[in-house]
Parts: C-alpha cells; structure tokens; sequence
C-alpha cells in the first residue's frame, strides 16, 4: 500500500498582511499587500500583481458566460518586505524585544513589523 506524503509547510519571511515589493518576474517593481499565504507551496498571493484572465462557461440556463480577472500565487523567493514609511524595500532580519518577543525587523530602516 502507498503512503500518502504528508503536506510539507516551508518557513516564510513574510506573513498575511505585510506591505512587500515585487523583485522579479513580469510584475517586477509592484508593489501590494499579502492577501493570502500558501506556506506548503511556499507561495503568497499579492494584491494586484500576477493577475491572469478567466474565462467562466454559463453554470445554469439563461446565463451568460463571463471572464473573471484573478490575483495568482507567486513564489515567496520573488517578494521583499517593504517599507512604507521610507518607500524603500529590505531584508528582514529577527531580533527580540525587551520582554524577550522574537519580532522581525526591516534590515535597512531598522523598523520593527510584528
């Protein structure tokens, strides 16, 4: 009998959320939010960048078709946190708050994002 592989979650830099740039690819230089992350694919879906056409079949009688514009996941190696403070983008690296919180941080403004 086979084994079924188990779903294999990759460590992101980024979370749900984060401002990031786009850093390669056709969408290079955009800049959107995280709507989704996909961490077993190691893939986030960004706010107006990789958007790809569809085009739907009627599902009932008496509909129509239509075509459906959609945000398409892009790999989390292609987007950098970024900073909208300073407009700038960065590495992130993690340090530990005072009460001892691991947080990360923005390597080239120092800003702290959790």
């Amino acid at each position: 009998m086979a084994r079924q592989k188990e779903k294999e979650f990759h460590k992101m830099h980024v979370k749900t959320g984060d401002t990031v740039q786009v850093i390669a690819g056709k969408d290079k230089g955009k800049v959107g939010e995280i709507i989704k992350a996909l961490p077993e694919l190691s893939k986030v879906v960004v706010k107006g960048v990789n958007i790809k056409t569809k085009h739907l079949k009627p599902q009932q009688e008496g509909e129509s078709g239509r075509i459906v514009t959609q945000e398409y996941p892009i790999h989390s190696s292609n987007v950098m946190l970024y900073s909208t403070k300073q407009n700038v983008a960065s590495r992130v690296c993690y340090t530990f708050t005072p009460e001892g919180k691991k947080v990360r941080k923005l390597k080239k403004t120092g800003e702290i994002i959790d």
